[in-house]
């Protein structure tokens, strides 16, 4: 830069150091209990895939579908409708177990590198009534990932217990427990996403104490 100008004295060119989000993992409930939140959530899985890179979508009922493709086109509806058109398991039961075991084995090792962060979107009340692995694969996924948050649109709630097997099986592996029923909730967890890792473990001793 200085034998460009002739000489002169220049500022000092200074690299800086580069932010990068952390991989997105995001494992959707579109089972018969969540039909209610699953155009909601869609629209904020579709807007976070295409402001952010390495962001990868699943959705899952009975069995498990990859949507990630289809989420990155930038015309929502477009994106929407190519989705609705792969998923065949709308509105239907909801096996967890047999899903997160699907994920585990297919994909993890291709999209949990590098500090992935995992969205988990569920009411978790499984079919399976938290059999069929359940607990073994949620603890898998865990264990694979830098940091697991369960939304949970039940807990929009304010007497919301977590009794049901499917819940008690998952409370103990995740690291965080947050509502996800409306814009504000979505907007909050936002914010979550871009900020660095809080301390949470006050907020999910409380609930795991409540499902015991």
């Amino acid at each position: 830069q200085s034998l460009r100008g002739g000489g002169a004295a220049i500022d000092l060119a200074r690299k800086e150091q580069r932010k990068r989000h952390p991989p997105l993992v995001i494992l959707c409930d579109i089972s018969g209990s969540m039909s209610r939140y699953s155009r909601m959530l869609l629209q904020f899985m579709h807007a976070v895939t295409n402001d952010r890179d390495r962001v990868f979508s699943f959705l899952f009922g009975t069995r498990l579908t990859n949507v990630t493709r289809d989420l990155r086109l930038k015309d929502v509806d477009a994106a929407l409708d190519r989705v609705a058109g792969h998923a065949e398991d709308w509105s239907g039961g909801t096996r967890i177990g047999q899903c997160l075991r699907e994920f585990n084995l297919r994909w993890s090792r291709r999209v949990l590198g590098q500090g992935a962060v995992v969205l988990f979107v569920s009411d978790g009340l499984d079919r399976d009534a938290g059999e069929g692995g359940l607990a073994r694969e949620i603890e898998r996924l865990h264990k694979s990932c830098r940091r697991l948050i369960w939304l949970n649109p039940l807990l929009r709630y304010d007497q919301f217990q977590p009794k049901s097997l499917g819940i008690r099986a998952i409370l103990p592996h995740v690291d965080e427990f947050r509502p996800a029923h409306n814009l504000a909730s979505m907007a909050e967890l936002v914010e979550v996403l871009n900020a660095p890792p809080a301390g949470t473990a006050a907020g999910m001793a409380k609930w795991r104490e409540k499902a015991a």
